[in-house]
């Protein structure tokens, strides 16, 4: 049964986020451009108290866009998280995301790199994927090795590069966190026009928008835009947590499916009636997930 906490939450997230359905195409992509150029993209630290004496942030060129590195000062590190930020591909890095991530880096010993990847409706997945993918490869390639993670639509995309990098023979992840991935942009898995009258955040009719504009002119199927059509075989091992009170989750539950028809070792944390990405909530839910996460990477 959810918690206190997490219903409030769930009434409230609507208002915070300004979450409502789209009027039409036309007004939402002026609508998005306009909050992009207006858009403060600077790395948002003050997010975690005291950063600067516990955390070293240095800013990498990640091939057209910036990646972050964010080092803990009095941690030894011994692994990488590669993180890759949701948000719909159309927000940016946002302070959960970074206390999440930081916390994480605390816990286990790492570095975390954040890449700071084009949005949609200006750019599609083509103006990142090559980018992120060489740079996990090379941070994969380092001593301790990488976990890929990412949440919503940057799971989506860390899922797509895992992808690519198996296919590609290049040094793969060790480990994999995925938080209510989107690995479906066709919204085609079974029970999705029904988890549309559950889920108090996500709307259908912004999903398909967002997923047209982020695919540009390619096939929606493609595994490297909906990772549920992938060869699965051979993915690092992963964790998947999600709740079903999720525009998301009918498709997680899908690659869930699919992944016990294949060799990927995924392990399932499915919440019943939890909202969209509540394992990075402030909620006793969320403390649940965060042990999980930190038991699973060991």
């Amino acid at each position: 049964m959810p918690s206190i906490r997490h219903e409030v939450l769930a009434r409230g997230v609507p208002w915070i986020h300004r979450a409502r359905e789209i009027d039409d195409l036309l007004t939402e992509k002026a609508r998005l451009e306009l909050a992009h150029r207006r858009l403060d993209r600077s790395f948002p630290s003050r997010a975690v108290p005291g950063f600067a004496k516990r955390f070293r942030l240095d800013r990498e060129d990640a091939g057209g866009f910036p990646s972050y590195v964010v080092t803990p000062r009095d941690v030894p590190v011994k692994r990488t998280l590669v993180y890759v930020h949701g948000g719909a591909f159309v927000a940016p890095i946002d302070p959960f995301h970074v206390r999440w991530t930081t916390r994480l880096a605390l816990a286990t010993g790492a570095r975390v790199v954040l890449p700071d990847y084009p949005l949609t409706p200006e750019s599609t997945w083509q103006a990142s994927h090559e980018q992120i993918v060489d740079l996990t490869a090379r941070w994969a390639a380092e001593p301790g090795g990488t976990v890929l993670a990412g949440d919503s639509s940057g799971g989506n995309i860390a899922l797509a590069v895992a992808l690519t990098m198996r296919d590609r023979g290049l040094s793969m992840p060790g480990r994999m966190v995925l938080h209510a991935p989107w690995v479906d942009l066709t919204m085609t898995a079974p029970g999705t026009p029904e988890a549309a009258g559950r889920d108090p955040w996500l709307h259908l009719g912004k999903a398909h928008a967002y997923a047209r504009w982020w695919a540009g002119r390619d096939d929606l199927t493609l595994p490297q835009l909906s990772p549920v059509n992938g060869d699965l075989d051979g993915l690092p091992p992963a964790l998947m947590l999600y709740g079903t009170r999720d525009l998301l989750a009918p498709g997680c539950q899908l690659i869930a499916l699919r992944a016990r028809a294949s060799t990927w070792d995924l392990t399932v944390v499915e919440e019943p009636d939890l909202i969209h990405v509540y394992s990075l909530m402030p909620l006793p839910e969320a403390r649940r997930a965060f042990r999980t996460t930190v038991e699973f990477l060991g």
